[in-house]
Order: C-alpha cells, then structure tokens, then sequence
C-alpha cells in the first residue's frame, strides 16, 4: 500500500519488517511507532489532520489483515469428516452401520427414472431437465395464468426474496410444467421441417404441503409435451397408455374425466385400471380398481401462440405426473416420505 505521508511510509515499512520476528503478531498493533504517529498529528494544520489520521488508520487496517493472514496459515486445524453422522469419540460398536462405497445403491426414485425415460426414448421423445428455481413468467404467465388469476393459489407455491427485472418474486416450481414456453420456443423450427416437438421434462418440484404419508413438499414429475399436424386426443392417449403398459409389463384399460388447467384445453384427469389387481380392488386403488394417475391434454392455443406457433396449423399435448407416486405403486411403499427421509433401513431395500 503507498501512504501520501513519508513518516507514515517509513512506519509502515518499520512494522513489517518488525511484524516478522515477533512470536506474538498481535504485539505489532501496540508498537511505539504509532504513539509517535499520533504525536505528530497533534502539530499538523488542521486541514490536514484528517487525511493523516485516514493514512495511520489505514495502516492499521493493513497490519491486522497481515496479522490475520499469517495466523490462519500457521494454524494446525485438524481434519473434520463432514460426512461422519456421528462423534469421533463414539464407541465403533454404537455407530450406526453405514453401506460400504462398494455396496452403495440408486436411489429408488433415480432408478425409476431412468426407466421411466428409457421408455420415452424409445418412443422418439428427448429430455430437457426442469430447472430449480424460475420466474412468474415461466411459472404462470407463459401457460396461460392470468394476473391474480385464482388457479395460481392452487400451487401453494414458495417465493424467494430475491426478484427478478419486473420486481416478481422468483419461485420453487411447483410444477414441471414451468418449461413448456422454452421447449416449444427451442424446438419450434422443426415443425417448420415436418418434425414434430417430442420432449419429456424430468425434474424436482416443490409446494407448500402439509406433510403426511401421501403428500411431500418436494417430489419429482416427469412432464410430456407433443406438438405437430393433426394431433389428437386419440393420440394423447395412446402414447400414455403405451407408456403405462410397457412401464407396468401388462395390458391396462385407461379412462379419462372432464378437469381443468389453465394450459390446456379440454383438459383431463387419466387414470388407469389398477394394474395390482385388474380392477378387482385393493388396497393401492382403495378398492375402486382404478388409480388417478396424472393431469394432461391438448395445449391451449393461447400457450403456443405465446410461444410463436400458430394454434391454426399445429396442435399438440401436454401431461404431467409424479415419479414418487409410480414408485410407491410398483414397490409397495406407504409412505412418500420416505424418498427424502435418507433412513438407510429404507434405502437398503433398493
């Protein structure tokens, strides 16, 4: 640092080399130098006191960042395990017993998805992953969400204090349904080649629960969007009870009932014979021998318009469900809970 008075210069080079022999660092910040400093202050013009007293402030500052430096280097510290669930000092008997690296496992709900995407490859759609945290924009505005609109209380949605250049809050997505407007914006030159917007959208979500053995305030969604010439209802639910039926390895009725989304348009509850019993009833269906599985239906036009493709030539589908809820069906899990319990008793079942 250069300092605009040479006594506070030749103080400061003083110190330094002083600050090398001495055991205790700290010791510089009361050297006699600075008395001496201080005492020359007092004889200068007052004009120029204050930026005198900045110069010998400032090599103080300097000192003790010297100081803390050095001390954090020369420090020993000893090494911490920030993965060990328990205290060193714990008798090995008591710790709890972890998986070996060696006999580590997928977690259920990745291994699900993997299968769950290897499906839809294989039906001609890519994967583009959701994103963690979003804008109102993607959120609501983009699917047809109408300011103050009371669909977007539905969504129980958590906000962060951070906004964006509008001043609206970001936000935890509550659904997967939040990249829509970038697919169909990033894929719509196809169309234009006769290629139709095949996508899945695997992500986390997040929604302000309260929590019990069938509701979680962070869970995972795979979301579908199609779109080319002539796409029909017929197909949107074709290519989901294709999916089903390879998912599950068997033959499935399905049936859908009137509901609605701002996205879509009609828009359809699907729900699918249970695949447990064959419609006799269980305890997975509640006796009903039907499971409501997912939300879907044809896009809104307003939502392709938003997104540049003429809603008079294309037409196309969207749907959504929850990954956590397949895997509780196929394993036989009670408790949603569970996937973000991290409890090994459960996890070594997988």
């Amino acid at each position: 640092m250069n300092y605009e008075y040479p006594s506070i210069a030749q103080t400061a080079e003083m110190l330094k080399n002083k600050l090398l022999s001495l055991e205790n660092k700290a010791d510089i910040l009361k050297a006699i130098e600075f008395k001496a400093l201080y005492d020359e202050l007092k004889t200068l013009p007052n004009d120029e006191k204050s930026a005198f007293g900045a110069g010998v402030n400032a090599l103080r500052t300097e000192l003790a960042n010297l100081i803390s430096t050095e001390s954090l280097g020369e420090r020993d510290l000893a090494l911490i395990d920030v993965t060990a669930p328990f205290d060193v000092n714990v008798d090995p008997t008591k710790r709890p017993r972890l998986l070996p690296t060696s006999q580590g496992s997928v977690h259920p709900l990745m291994a699900e998805l993997d299968k769950v995407l290897e499906i839809f490859y294989k039906m001609g759609f890519n994967a583009v992953e959701s994103r963690e945290i979003d804008d109102d924009y993607h959120m609501f505005g983009s699917l047809n969400f109408p300011e103050n609109h009371p669909a977007r209380d539905d969504y129980d949605t958590f906000m962060t204090e951070q906004t964006d250049k509008s001043g609206k809050q970001f936000i935890a997505p509550a659904h997967t349904s939040s990249m829509q407007h970038r697919i169909l914006k990033e894929y719509a030159g196809q169309l234009e080649s006769g290629l139709p917007i095949a996508t899945v959208i695997p992500g986390r979500v997040f929604r302000n629960e309260d929590l019990d053995a069938r509701h979680e305030h962070t869970f995972y969604q795979v979301e579908g969007v199609y779109v080319g010439q002539g796409v029909t209802v017929g197909n949107l639910i074709a290519t989901l009870k294709t999916f089903l039926q390879s998912y599950y390895g068997k033959e499935l009725d399905v049936k859908t009932q009137p509901f609605y989304f701002p996205f879509t348009e009609p828009s359809f509850e699907f729900a699918l014979s249970c695949p447990f019993c064959d419609k006799q009833g269980c305890n997975v269906c509640s006796k009903s021998g039907w499971i409501e599985l997912l939300g879907c239906g044809l896009i809104h036009p307003n939502v392709l318009r938003e997104a540049g493709i003429d809603p008079m030539i294309y037409t196309g589908f969207a749907w959504g469900f929850g990954i956590d809820r397949l895997v509780m069906m196929k394993h036989g899990i009670e408790d949603i809970r569970h996937f973000e319990s991290a409890k090994l008793e459960f996890l070594r079942q997988f």
